[in-house]
């Protein structure tokens, strides 16, 4: 697969449909794991966020957002592993599947002014997350699976929503 492109908007059309091409050659034991692994990779990522807005000394709401999701992260792929447990045991297997879910923008977050790109980018990731488990509840025959994809969806969305109301914050301050 390719790498992915930050720097243009084109790339969830291109994303959504290579890693949708790539996750339905998985099997079910391989797309848990993928999916387990890109929440705990995503937690971490919040997490970091989280540390980073907090030295630059911006708004404990935004602090507290990135921890919030972060949180949530970490309960999205706990509840995936519990499914994964039941079913194959407690060792994940490797997938070589580019994870949409671990945020490119840590690196970039160095400054103050960073935070709307860093903002923007997490947004991509969330809105590209959120229709993949679309999809995949949409292909999906085993119907406590397609709850669960579903549910976390609907978390994506709900992390959008929160990462665009910080953007629209912080753009309000620069006015």
């Amino acid at each position: 697969m390719k790498p992915l492109r930050w720097n243009t908007r084109k790339w969830v059309v291109d994303m959504v449909v290579e890693v949708l091409n790539e996750i339905r050659k998985l099997d079910e034991r391989e797309l848990l794991s993928y999916w387990i692994k890109g929440e705990y990779e995503e937690a971490e990522t919040y997490w970091k966020l989280a540390e980073r807005a907090k030295e630059l000394g911006l708004p404990d709401e935004v602090v507290e957002t990135f921890k919030r999701l972060g949180d949530e992260s970490k309960m999205h792929g706990d509840e995936l592993f519990k499914i994964y447990k039941e079913a194959y045991g407690e060792e994940l297997v490797e997938v070589n599947v580019p994870n949409v879910e671990a945020l490119n923008v840590l690196g970039k977050f160095w400054k103050v002014e960073d935070l709307a790109d860093v903002l923007d980018n997490a947004m991509e990731s969330e809105k590209l997350a959120e229709t993949i488990y679309r999809r995949l509840a949409e292909e999906c025959d085993k119907e406590s699976l397609k709850g669960t994809y579903l549910k976390l969806a609907e978390v994506e969305r709900g992390h959008y929503e929160a990462l665009k109301n910080i953007l629209a914050e912080v753009q309000k301050e620069k006015v």
